[in-house]
C-alpha cells in the first residue's frame, strides 16, 4: 500500500479542563463499544500555584490526547487508521467482493492475509470485524449481506492466524455508521467496506 495521505486527528480534548467544560469527541462513523480508550500517565496536583486556576475552579480528570493517524492508499481501496489504543484497517468491498456477494477472491484472501500480519505483530489476541454496505436497497438486505461479508473475512483471518487464543467478534451493521454522505456513487463506494480493528501491542 503506498501512502499518499496523512492526516493527524485529535479525538480527545486537552490535557488539563475545567470541571464542568469538558467535551467528548462524536464520531458516529465509530460503532458502539469501539471507541479507543487510555490512562492518564501523570497526576496533576490542583493546588500547584502554576496553574492558575479561576477561585473557586478544580481540576476535572485529566486526560491522554488520542492521536489518530489515517493513511490511504492511492486507489481509496485500503484505508488504516492508528490510535493510542487500536489499529483499524478499513477494505473497500470492491476489492473483496463482487457486486452483491460476500464472497472472497485470491486477492481479497491475500489483502487479508497480510493484515494477518499485523495483527501477529501486534500480538493482539481480540479482533473486531464489522461489515457495512450504502443505504441503497432494502436496510435488511443490507444487514444480511454485511453479516455475511464480515463473516466471510473473519474465516480467511481465523485460517491465516490460526491461533486458538484469539477470540473474534463479528458484526454486519449494514448501512449504519456511513463514514461518507450516500449522495454520489463514489461516496456510497466508501461506505460499502469491511473494518478490521484490534488493540495495539504493548
Amino acid at each position: 500500500m503506498t501512502p499518499t495521505r496523512l492526516t493527524l486527528t485529535l479525538t480527545a480534548t486537552t490535557l488539563l479542563l475545567l470541571t464542568g467544560t469538558t467535551a467528548y469527541a462524536d464520531d458516529p462513523s465509530v460503532p458502539p463499544g469501539t471507541e479507543p480508550t487510555a490512562a492518564a500517565p501523570v497526576d496533576v496536583d490542583g493546588n500547584d500555584p502554576d496553574l492558575k486556576l479561576p477561585e473557586g475552579a478544580t481540576l476535572a480528570e485529566p486526560k491522554v490526547l488520542d492521536i489518530k493517524q489515517v493513511v490511504e492508499d492511492e486507489s481509496g481501496d485500503e484505508r488504516r487508521e492508528d490510535t493510542n489504543a487500536d489499529v483499524k484497517f478499513a477494505l473497500q468491498a470492491e476489492v473483496l467482493f463482487g457486486k452483491d456477494s460476500a464472497r472472497l477472491g485470491a486477492e481479497a484472501r491475500a489483502r487479508i492475509a497480510a493484515i494477518a500480519q499485523e495483527i501477529r505483530a501486534q500480538n493482539a489476541t481480540r479482533i473486531r470485524v464489522f461489515g457495512f454496505t450504502d443505504d441503497l436497497g432494502s436496510s435488511a438486505h443490507g444487514d444480511v449481506l454485511s453479516k455475511q461479508r464480515a463473516n466471510a473475512v473473519h474465516d480467511v483471518l481465523d485460517d491465516a492466524l490460526d491461533d486458538p487464543g484469539v477470540t473474534f467478534e463479528v458484526r454486519g451493521y449494514g448501512e449504519q455508521y456511513p463514514i461518507a454522505s450516500n449522495a454520489t456513487e463514489a461516496s456510497r463506494r466508501k461506505n460499502r467496506r469491511v473494518e478490521i480493528s484490534f488493540p495495539r501491542g504493548t
